[in-house]
């Protein structure tokens, strides 16, 4: 039998996730009630927006930077919004995780709550948004007669290792703000880069023309593996290559270490500094 002692801490800690996971789905729906509150389009501007990025940046790349496309991609639409909605994934996730810590101090300062709630809640609230950025993937596949196969069957495991990714450089990036404030203006320049370093509208194949240097920093970026995971269970209706699926479950694995360290280690100076 189970001392009474242990007894007891066990069912302190089930209260306390318990709890936990309360305030996560409150959290998570009152950001959803917030963002779509005065919004005309509400939910349906999540589906309209990827698909009239996606129709712009098919035109303008089609129209002025055709080069950039290369000759390997078969559906260059599709090939689009696909990189748009995953990548996109990361910036909201990471970028509203960014300030959680900071603009959450009220609440800290009055209740007592696991402090890494706050940042996973933004990620999570990311992945619903991207849910509806589905129904835009499902209007261009349907509009272009491609008929999914069962490999689309990979996409939890790839969203599963992106929001391992997600929460692991959300934890280090609302640490990092709350201690120094320009890491929220940094990280702004980062995403700018990080955008244009990976294949979202320009084809990956084009890097065979880069000097060793350069191509050893692109396949380097986590994004790219996450990014042609989306494509190969959608786009290209294969299985996520092995090397693609290692190199995402390594990045997953590696940003949830380093971000849970980097916030563990902080947090109890949180209280001082917001």
């Amino acid at each position: 039998m189970v001392p009474t002692n242990q007894n007891t801490i066990l069912s302190h800690h089930e209260n306390d996730w318990r709890k936990d996971v309360y305030i996560l789905k409150q959290l998570v729906g009152k950001d959803f009630k917030l963002k779509y509150r005065r919004s005309f389009l509400g939910v349906l501007w999540s589906v309209l927006n990827p698909l009239l990025m996606m129709v712009v940046m098919s035109a303008v790349f089609s129209t002025f930077f055709s080069g950039l496309r290369g000759a390997n991609i078969v559906n260059y639409p599709l090939y689009l919004i696909l990189g748009n909605i995953t990548f996109g994934l990361m910036n909201d996730a990471t970028s509203s995780s960014l300030t959680s810590i900071i603009g959450s101090s009220s609440l800290l300062k009055k209740v007592k709550i696991h402090r890494l709630v706050f940042p996973v809640q933004k990620v999570l609230f990311a992945l619903v948004n991207f849910f509806f950025s589905l129904i835009a993937v499902a209007i261009v596949m349907l509009w272009f007669r491609i008929i999914p196969t069962w490999h689309i069957a990979w996409l939890p495991v790839g969203l599963f290792l992106l929001m391992l990714f997600c929460m692991g450089v959300g934890l280090a990036l609302s640490a990092l703000s709350v201690f120094f404030r320009d890491v929220i203006h940094l990280w702004g320049v980062i995403m700018t880069a990080w955008t244009y370093a990976t294949p979202l509208f320009w084809d990956f194949a084009m890097i065979n023309d880069m000097g060793p240097k350069m191509q050893l920093i692109l396949k380097a970026n986590p994004m790219y593996a996450f990014v042609m995971f989306m494509r190969d269970i959608f786009l290209y209706q294969t299985n996520p290559s092995m090397a693609v699926l290692a190199s995402c479950t390594a990045w997953a694995a590696l940003a949830m270490i380093v971000g849970y360290v980097i916030f563990h280690k902080t947090e109890h100076k949180f209280i001082l500094y917001i």
